[in-house]
């Protein structure tokens, strides 16, 4: 992209950053430096979520899940929130 995305983390992704360790911070922070280097690398959802894309990554070897919202038009990047594969579809859609 030729201009910066403006990135914005929900009140829940800030919640959980914060009980990160150094390292896992490590691994979301290469992440969301993927998401925003491809905007597009998510699979976008259907049905409720389908403003909301989904971006796999390992976190200290476990799969976790990072869900993000990209407005092209504005250039706004939304951090929802990340976690474990474990009730977390039905948790983003509470955020929604």
């Amino acid at each position: 992209m030729t201009q910066s995305l403006s990135i914005i983390q929900s009140h829940s992704f800030k919640k959980a950053v914060k009980k990160l360790h150094n390292n896992q911070k490590a691994d979301l922070d290469d992440a969301v430096r993927a998401i925003i280097d491809h905007p597009d690398i998510g699979v976008q959802k259907v049905g409720d979520l389908s403003s909301v894309r989904i971006y796999k990554f390992k976190m200290l070897k476990q799969l976790t899940l990072l869900a993000y919202q990209i407005d092209d038009g504005q250039l706004v990047l939304t951090l929802l929130m990340f976690g474990p594969h474990e009730n977390f579809y039905r948790n983003v859609k509470l955020i929604l």
